[in-house]
């Protein structure tokens, strides 16, 4: 993918209720974006609709989204979903460490072992980092080069370049509340600033980087025009084409 071009991915999560409705979502946000040149744009809905929203966004610029995945191949391991079974349904980005799936116990170490799959199976990772709260002496940034350092430690220069990183405040995640584009620019560059200690500074530059949490159409222009990111990983606006669409048309 082009960094010139920005990457917008909606997430539903638990959404929509019925396969109908998801169905006449991906068929909607298919046909408003057919035409899409300027922009990579996903959808990830949740696992049961995989195949049917396929279906609805094939031979389309639209790409199939995961939100999540199990580090093994196959086996007994009840009620987990793997990279390979993912590959057969022709999802391309898996969403990773999303801060709802850490509440629910997951930690850096399960995070790790789900990108070294994805990774190894040729799709693209999406791993989300992001501070619970923000605070005056700035720990926060410690927590968030703390989730980077420990990703890292598995990845080769080569592989963190296929992976893209997806900063959501945990804070401004489904609130209401969003991060000003002045916060978004500062993580942007510390981010950079934390791959290029690690790595080096052309591998930071060639790691995607997006912006989620309360992301509408009415401030995306703003936070990807001056947050310096290159794209958006977008939760509830994601369930209205429309909205859907205004935002991607907003990084174009």
């Amino acid at each position: 993918m082009k960094k010139t071009h920005a990457l917008v991915v909606g997430n539903w999560k638990l959404n929509p209720i019925t396969l109908k409705e998801a169905s006449d979502l991906a068929a909607g946000v298919a046909r408003k974006n057919k035409k899409i040149t300027d922009a990579y744009v996903a959808v990830a809905p949740p696992f049961p609709y995989l195949s049917e929203v396929g279906k609805k966004i094939s031979k389309t610029p639209t790409s199939l989204a995961a939100q999540d995945v199990y580090h093994k191949n196959m086996g007994a391991h009840t009620g987990e979903v793997s990279v390979l079974q993912l590959k057969d349904l022709g999802v391309e980005f898996v969403i990773i460490g999303h801060s709802e799936r850490r509440a629910m116990g997951e930690n850096d170490e399960d995070v790790a072992q789900k990108v070294a799959m994805v990774l190894k199976h040729k799709l693209t990772p999406i791993v989300c980092i992001g501070e619970s709260k923000r605070d005056d002496k700035g720990d926060f940034f410690n927590f968030v080069q703390k989730q980077i350092r420990s990703l890292a430690k598995t990845l080769k220069p080569a592989q963190m370049k296929r992976v893209v990183l997806a900063y959501e405040p945990i804070w401004a995640i489904g609130t209401g509340k969003t991060a000003t584009a002045e916060d978004v620019k500062e993580m942007q560059l510390f981010i950079e600033s934390v791959l290029t200690k690690i790595y080096d500074r052309a591998t930071a530059r060639n790691v995607r980087l997006l912006y989620g949490g309360s992301v509408k159409p009415h401030n995306a222009t703003e936070l990807h025009q001056d947050g310096g990111m290159n794209g958006f990983l977008v939760g509830g606006a994601s369930l209205k084409a429309e909205d859907f669409t205004a935002i991607i048309n907003a990084t174009i």
